[in-house]
């Protein structure tokens, strides 16, 4: 999949995907990159910690980590103040709203944080690389805490996906490219206040160099009732 001229750049899917793999991918040419790690402290949990492991496992020794789970506003700082030459890596933005909603972290205007974090993208001058995990197509979960983190996740996906310029959706290690769209047969060109279709350019008529090809069907010539062969 070819993903080129792009600055900021927005991962998502779902749980065992391959998007951290695949973004991980997309910054594999840079010589160094500073990975920002948001998931907070697996304490007792093994097999959490496991999945910590073997992402650690992953990244080359190049590559500089920087933990941000301990405060929510740490990694728009990190995003808003990187250089040109750095190359960010952010996995991922489901941590990092774990860590938002947090009691730890309450009271707290988190319309606001979100609003902070899609602007530090917009005005990223680094080439940034964010993960995030779809989670808008499973079931509504049961739990006041489940609906509470699906709902403050879909709102930090819009916000960072609108800031970025190009998003990519990994669905069973298949990447698909959501933004900007790509038309295979028409383009829309904003004229004077107004949308309006462009048509695609015509071949060339291999006959008559300088001419269009016809869009229409050539004529069916046919022969005369009235006279005979």
């Amino acid at each position: 999949m070819s993903l080129d001229g792009w600055n900021t750049l927005l991962v998502l899917g779902g749980i065992r995907s391959g998007k951290s793999e695949f973004a991980e991918s997309l910054v594999a040419d840079a010589s160094t990159v500073r990975y920002l790690a948001t998931a907070a402290d697996p304490g007792d949990d093994p097999e959490w910690a496991a999945r910590l492991a073997a992402h650690r496992a992953r990244r080359p020794a190049t590559w500089s980590t920087e933990e941000t789970a301990t405060d929510p506003r740490r990694l728009a700082d990190v995003i808003s103040t990187a250089r040109p030459e750095d190359t960010l890596l952010v996995d991922d933005l489901g941590g990092w709203v774990t860590v938002l909603l947090d009691p730890a972290h309450q009271p707290a205007d988190d319309t606001a944080t979100v609003d902070e974090l899609a602007a530090a993208v917009r005005s990223c001058a680094a080439r940034l690389v964010l993960v995030s995990p779809e989670v808008g197509l499973s079931l509504v979960p049961t739990t006041p805490l489940g609906r509470a983190f699906t709902d403050a996740l879909g709102a930090v996906n819009r916000a960072v996906a609108d800031a970025c310029d190009t998003v990519v959706l990994v669905v069973a290690g298949q990447p698909c490219r959501l933004k900007p769209r790509r038309h295979p047969t028409r383009t829309v060109r904003r004229v004077t206040g107004r949308f309006r279709l462009r048509r695609p350019e015509l071949p060339r008529c291999p006959l008559r160099p300088g001419r269009p090809a016809s869009r229409r069907r050539p004529p069916v010539l046919r022969r005369c009732p009235l006279r005979r062969r």
